[in-house]
């Protein structure tokens, strides 16, 4: 088992830049640890799995479908989120439907907690562009969300300016390095685990100047729930897939569901621009649970799943205080 750690300049290599490895690094960094992060792929992230994340950060809207451990790690993760990038967007998010899909909007509404109703006037005063759209909503006012492709570099400026240091283009491995090494490399140490497997997540993004949202839009859908979520110049993100395949193609029956479900969310999304369709693969265990695998002086942070910008911070902070004060969390760790 791994010997805690009391001197503070412990070397700490951390493999896989992406969202988990992004926050290992910055609290072991800020902890006083020599910190590197090493990334296979170059600064630009497009081949990472959180390239393509959607950044919600709503455990309440989650604890309809995950298990509790994903809630209490999500909200934990608020306040670090809060802690350390102050200027996160905590807007809340909403949750809508359509008159057909009432029955599942209300049992939405049982498996979850923290929200308001809104009546329609409720919800055109929070969201003018969706006046007259819907006749009520669910408000969750202590979400947030963030965007990936922003918040991911600003992530790794931060672990730079606490003493960090980032090799971009470093394909290594754990036996290459010495001291304590992390392993965030999501489906890419199947190598050692083979029980992981990829999850694909399709996305969608759009452009128009005639709908204005403030907060993620979650729309209850038969098969899944479409969420819209607003980000900067007048762009949207589409996104809702959970496919059990591990191609990185946006199939013709998702990009149609998603459009139309956007459609429906307002008619101003019809004319909308398509900038981008992609998809990502999520790292997910059998149980679909995060992990966090200690053995000897290497430990592994995997199977975030649908998760990982709503947990990688509480993780981050589990696996620091295992490495400083030898502290356990059964329900994430375990040891071999």
């Amino acid at each position: 088992m791994l010997q805690t750690i009391k001197r503070p300049d412990s070397p700490v290599s951390i493999i896989g830049a992406g969202i988990a490895g992004a926050w290992q690094a910055l609290l072991f960094a800020q902890a006083g640890h020599a910190v590197t992060l090493h990334e296979r792929g170059d600064e630009a992230m497009t081949d990472a799995t959180s390239h393509w994340a959607g950044g919600m950060l709503a455990p309440y809207c989650e604890a309809e479908v995950a298990e509790p451990i994903i809630s209490r790690l999500g909200l934990r993760s608020l306040d670090l989120w809060r802690r350390e990038l102050p200027d996160t967007p905590f807007n809340g998010s909403l949750v809508v439907a359509h008159p057909r899909e009432r029955n599942d909007f209300e049992r939405f509404a049982r498996m979850t907690a923290d929200h308001r109703r809104l009546d329609a006037t409720g919800l055109a005063a929070l969201e003018p562009s969706l006046e007259g759209r819907f006749r009520d909503a669910l408000f969750f006012p202590a979400e947030g969300h963030v965007e990936p492709r922003r918040v991911l570099p600003q992530l790794h400026e931060r672990i730079k300016a606490a003493g960090g240091t980032i090799k971009f283009c470093s394909d290594v491995s754990a036996s290459d390095l010495d001291g304590i090494v992390i392993d965030c490399r999501g489906l890419g140490a199947r190598d050692e685990q083979s029980e992981l497997r990829g999850v694909k997540g399709e996305m969608i993004l759009i452009e128009t100047d005639e709908v204005q949202l403030a907060r993620p839009v979650r729309l209850i859908h038969p098969r899944w729930p479409l969420y819209v979520i607003p980000r900067e110049d007048g762009l949207f993100m589409l996104g809702a897939t959970s496919i059990e395949a591990e191609d990185t193609g946006v199939s013709v029956r998702s990009a149609l569901e998603l459009l139309g479900a956007a459609y429906t969310v307002h008619p101003a999304f019809g004319e909308a621009r398509i900038v981008e369709f992609g998809s990502g693969l999520r790292p997910a265990y059998p149980d679909n649970l995060p992990r966090i695998g200690i053995r000897d002086r290497k430990i592994s942070v995997n199977g975030l799943y649908r998760h990982g910008f709503l947990i990688a911070p509480a993780l981050a902070e589990l696996t620091l205080a295992y490495v400083e004060r030898g502290q356990i969390d059964n329900e994430v760790m375990q040891c071999s």
